[in-house]
């Protein structure tokens, strides 16, 4: 592993900023999990966008729909790109496992292509940071890593790049272990890339009531459950098996 992997990640980003925008800021299988978020989201949500990029497409889209975005990433290119992309929204420079952020502040939270950027070790802290930012109820949705557990680092569209996951129950194990009930798990082929991801959509329970909160529940409906992580998978394939962040 490098030796501070974080900080490899966000020197990579500033570097390829542009060229990873090109590349990546449109997939199918990304709108479809930002559409089962949103549809679960109330009216004018506060919503967290970790590993925000450039803003687009996501803290774009869902401040296009009035909800009061605030984006964090490591990456300063990127945090310029997204202030000029989506001015509606707040947007933090700081490394997402270590900003500080108000508790049961907000009612989405989400983390498209970036938890991969994050050492394995340090995910399931990560995870608890985000239920504890997110409102009894709330809703997160995020990409992991898909294939047996490991690290990867070397040169990823022209700049050196770190990636890391656990394998998928591990990861379902620490969502449910940050106060997070998955409503949907499913592994995924990538549209724009050979890779596959892990997705997660859950919610946050709602201690106080005793029970998952479900008049949360935005017009769209529950989105269906899965029993599990889907069939048996092939090992990821580094680089781009371990993910990308958000464009």
């Amino acid at each position: 592993m490098a030796s501070n992997p974080k900080n490899l990640v966000a020197r990579g980003y500033d570097t390829v900023a542009d060229a990873y925008l090109g590349r990546f800021s449109s997939s199918a299988v990304r709108d479809a999990w930002l559409a089962g978020f949103v549809a679960l989201l109330p009216g004018k949500a506060r919503v967290l966008d970790l590993g925000c990029g450039a803003g687009v497409p996501v803290a774009r889209q869902l401040a296009g729909l009035g909800h009061d975005v605030t984006g964090v990433d490591g990456s300063a290119r990127q945090i310029r790109l997204a202030r000029a992309h989506v001015p509606a929204a707040a947007f933090l420079q700081a490394d997402m496992t270590e900003v500080e952020l108000p508790a049961a502040s907000f009612d989405g939270a989400a983390a498209f292509y970036s938890i991969t950027h994050v050492p394995a070790a340090e995910q399931g802290p990560l995870l608890a940071r985000i239920g504890s930012w997110l409102k009894p109820g709330g809703i997160f949705v995020g990409s992991f890593g898909a294939g047996k557990a490991h690290d990867w680092t070397g040169d990823w569209l022209g700049t050196e790049m770190f990636f890391s996951h656990n394998d998928e129950a591990t990861s379902v194990a620490l969502v449910r272990r940050a106060g997070l009930k998955p409503l949907r798990t499913e592994t995924v082929e990538q549209d724009n890339e050979d890779a596959r991801f892990l997705w997660i959509l859950a919610r946050k329970l709602d201690h106080s009531a005793g029970r998952d909160n479900p008049g949360r529940r935005g017009p769209g409906g529950p989105p269906s459950v899965s029993p599990g992580c889907g069939p048996a998978l092939r090992p990821a394939q580094p680089p781009t098996a371990d993910g990308h962040r958000n464009a």
